[in-house]
């Protein structure tokens, strides 16, 4: 039998995205966000909602655009602090010791040590409640070659994404592969 268990912010998995955009002095800031995910495939979009209060959402309204950096395992207590410090009190390149790599393909920067990334223009916002979900057009995908190895695609054994349990805070791994889609016919 099943319990009830309310209404709650609470579906499995959970991303971990890093949310990167520029302020109006040009100065690079990320966010952590787990409401988010893809959202169409032609053209290929993304989305994530993030609160109106945030700096990120300032910044992503003024310039149009966006990046998702997907830390790693080893990376989980950096998104973690990108999820709760502000960027509009400190720096938080500066205080992770991460690097900020300027996009060459939207306006916004991304962490130079995640391991894979997604570059997007803004092409719609849809208020929601206390939150604002931002859809972007994924203009490129970057990551790093050693998670493609013989792959055009990102292997996620390499890539080791995490995800979050938003009720209880918790940062998860990703298990191991339990089987393969039917193909398309």
């Amino acid at each position: 039998m099943k319990r009830s268990l309310g209404a709650k912010t609470l579906v499995y998995p959970t991303p971990v995205f890093v949310v990167g955009s520029y302020d109006e002095q040009d100065r690079p800031n990320v966010m952590t966000a787990a409401w988010a995910g893809i959202s169409c495939s032609l053209p290929p979009a993304v989305t994530v909602s993030i609160r109106e209060a945030t700096y990120t959402y300032g910044n992503i309204m003024k310039r149009k655009a966006f990046t998702i950096s997907i830390p790693d395992e080893k990376h989980w207590e950096e998104a973690d602090y990108f999820g709760h410090a502000s960027g509009r009190n400190e720096d938080k390149f500066e205080k992770s010791g991460l690097t900020a790599v300027r996009s060459d393909v939207v306006d916004a920067p991304y962490v130079e040590e995640f391991p894979f990334i997604v570059e997007c223009k803004l092409l719609q916002t849809v208020k929601i409640g206390l939150h604002t979900q931002f859809i972007g057009e994924i203009i490129d995908l970057k990551a790093d070659e050693d998670l493609l190895q013989d792959s055009k695609i990102p292997l996620i054994e390499q890539l080791r994404p995490l995800v979050f349990v938003p009720v209880a805070r918790d940062y998860y791994g990703i298990g191991g592969k339990v089987g393969s889609a039917t193909p398309k016919k």
